[in-house]
């Protein structure tokens, strides 16, 4: 993956993390922001360590995407419940759409541009 990548997506996880917060109209501060998207963070670093290790054949936009995003919402919600945060059905359901759609949907984006240009 490149730069590009670990950027856009620490920024999908953390505006996750941002609407989250203002949903539940928590504060938007920098580190309630942090504490609320830590496992979420910690899960795409394990998302980008597990693609790395996909076989080069096998590689692709859309298969770094769905790796980075299953890793986010499985290590995330793991980490939540280990520290006794909410894993209610209904937040997994959501989080699992945003995660999905954002981190494989700007690469998608991405992808058709490049073919574009």
């Amino acid at each position: 993956m490149t730069r590009r990548a670990y950027v856009i997506d620490t920024l999908i996880v953390l505006l996750f993390a941002v609407a989250g917060r203002a949903s539940h109209e928590l504060g938007l501060d920098p580190l309630g922001v942090l504490a609320t998207g830590w496992p979420f963070l910690v899960g795409m670093a394990v998302g980008w360590i597990a693609a790395a290790f996909v076989p080069r054949p096998l590689r692709s936009w859309w298969l770094d995407g769905l790796v980075v995003a299953v890793c986010a919402l499985v290590v995330g919600m793991l980490l939540r419940w280990g520290t006794g945060e909410g894993t209610a059905l209904p937040f997994v359901l959501v989080a699992t759409g945003v995660l999905v759609v954002g981190l494989v949907g700007w690469r998608a984006v991405a992808a058709a541009l490049t073919r574009r240009a």
